[in-house]
């Protein structure tokens, strides 16, 4: 992903900051800062949340921050009297304030998340209208309406109604997410269908709509996701292809706007929650405000998610994702050695894991969490037949692709690894997780022996905003194993900064490779630069 903003890109994917097409010179962990603070720039980060994510939790002074940011304004052209990028605020943290515009790096549905109109349901309930029926439901629910056709599309018109119709049936197998029927949404047919009203007429939170254009041999389609209670858009995207290939360029545009909508709506809904007041909040806003936290990956956050989470299951015990949520959190503790009592944290990962599964075992999620858990013990096997449960509920899950990609790089199945980990990047190029799927690439090359392609990749997660410190030691090992001793050298440094105990066992307790190949050469690597 790159981000722009002023006369300055900064291309996360190649861990470089440009000027006038030019690269400027920035150190990794100034990089690292400007990277943390434009991806969180809707919001202030705190100086401990910092610490925790660029220092990953060591101890270290307000000058040496203090001293990292003045770093991070002088490559931006900054200074701490205009603070024109990076603002502070005293005593409470600090805030990319700049205006910032993106572009691209590069089983059966369920049968309850497909609703009638809301009207027909309060007809069947008895309810006074529409609204009553959906005041109710703690769930955000969605219509997908027909795309409308801009200009001539000849044979290509049916794409229109084709497409929404395809999103309706894959939206329905996210449980999690109320997804009204094709026979009431396409209904509301016209050139300005305005949100409200679909939210009035159909009682959702979110309209999803588009269009279609066909130029020549391209086709373009826009789509636009809104939320009904007050009408502004939550996400906006264009695709484009050849009509030559119209088949591919179709099934691709429907995989980015699944996984899209996987990660706005639930963004969405958090940003809402945290508006109210703590106290009144139900169980799926406090779900949804624990993954705010949970995908910060550091302490402070993920105290702060687990506690939402477990208040999301005392307010429902019933609620599958919240238990699941408990299971991500307990996992990630016990990943990253947050705690003195590793036994007792994968005991809970499980434990939380399979009460989700009881509560509801054709969410993907859940199944994710499951297959999570079993890392922790060097499972391989069983984590692989939760993971591909996983997926195939939901082929276009962006995170169980990656998860099934790592257990798969594990175990010596590098071809298989690669392609799932390379969807999984395409579909969620802006996924908290996209460092650790960089790494898992690097993985796959490394179980071919491919050892330069290995370091490229694994350089390039180990430098990636969010990247924790094991990212770094398979750096050293990646680096090593191509013959770059100096790279090798230069990383082992920066593990031994951030976490000065982490040793070889440690290593392969969380990254248990099976083939052995890979696992002699990746310890011998690691034990000359003295792990």
């Amino acid at each position: 992903m790159i981000y722009r903003f002023g006369p300055f890109e900064l291309d996360v994917g190649k861990a470089e900051l440009r000027a006038g097409g030019e690269a400027c010179p920035v150190e990794p962990q100034v990089f690292a800062l400007i990277a943390f603070l434009v991806e969180n720039r809707e919001r202030l980060v705190s100086r401990d949340e910092l610490i925790e994510k660029i220092w990953d939790g060591r101890v270290v002074s307000d000058a040496a921050v203090s001293s990292r940011v003045k770093s991070a304004r002088q490559a931006l052209g900054d200074s701490g009297r205009e603070q024109r990028y990076i603002r502070t605020l005293h005593r409470q943290g600090f805030r990319f304030v700049a205006a910032v515009s993106t572009a691209g790096d590069a089983e059966t549905p369920s049968p309850i998340s497909v609703i009638p109109a809301a009207e027909e349901l309060a007809a069947t309930r008895g309810l006074p209208g529409a609204a009553s029926a959906f005041e109710q439901l703690a769930q955000p629910s969605i219509a997908v309406l027909p795309f409308r056709l801009v200009g001539e599309a000849g044979p290509y018109a049916a794409i229109a109604d084709a497409l929404p119709h395809e999103l309706i049936v894959e939206l329905s197998r996210l449980r999690w997410l109320l997804v009204t029927a094709r026979g009431s949404s396409f209904r509301l047919r016209g050139p300005e269908v305005d949100s409200a009203e679909v939210g009035r007429l159909l009682g959702v939170r979110y309209r999803l709509g588009g269009t279609v254009e066909v130029t020549g041999p391209r086709l373009a389609v826009t789509v636009d996701l809104a939320d009904t209670r007050d009408a502004t858009v939550v996400w906006a995207d264009r695709f484009e292809g050849a009509l030559d290939d119209v088949h591919q360029v179709r099934d691709e545009i429907r995989a980015r706007i699944l996984t899209a909508l996987e990660l706005r709506i639930p963004e969405h809904e958090a940003r809402r929650a945290g508006l109210g007041v703590s106290e009144s909040l139900d169980a799926w806003s406090s779900f949804h405000l624990g993954l705010q936290h949970m995908y910060r990956f550091n302490r402070t956050d993920n105290a702060a998610a687990r506690a939402l989470f477990e208040r999301a299951t005392l307010l429902d015990p019933s609620f599958a994702r919240a238990h699941a949520g408990l299971s991500f959190v307990h996992f990630q503790t016990a990943f990253l050695r947050h705690t003195d009592d590793l036994g007792r944290e994968i005991g809970l990962a499980r434990r939380c894991a399979e009460r989700a599964v009881n509560l509801d075992a054709l969410d993907p999620f859940v199944n994710f969490a499951m297959g999570r858990s079993f890392w922790l013990e060097g499972d391989l096997e069983s984590s692989l037949g939760w993971l591909e449960r996983s997926t195939g509920l939901s082929p276009n899950y962006a995170q169980g692709l990656y998860a099934r990609a790592w257990t798969e790089a594990m175990a010596g199945r590098g071809p298989d690894a690669r392609r799932h980990v390379d969807l999984a990047m395409r579909l969620s190029p802006l996924d908290p997780l996209y460092y650790a799927m960089l790494g898992t690439r690097g993985f796959t090359h490394m179980a071919l022996g491919e050892d330069a392609e290995a370091a490229h990749w694994v350089e390039r997660g180990a430098r990636a905003p969010g990247a924790h410190v094991l990212i770094a030691m398979i750096a050293v090992a990646a680096h090593a194993m191509a013959g770059d001793d100096a790279r090798a050298a230069w990383w082992a440094a920066r593990v031994r900064e951030r976490n000065p105990a982490l040793t070889r066992e440690d290593f392969f307790r969380d990254f248990p490779i099976q083939l052995a190949t890979m696992r002699s050469r990746v310890s011998a690597a690691l034990e000359r630069f003295g792990f």
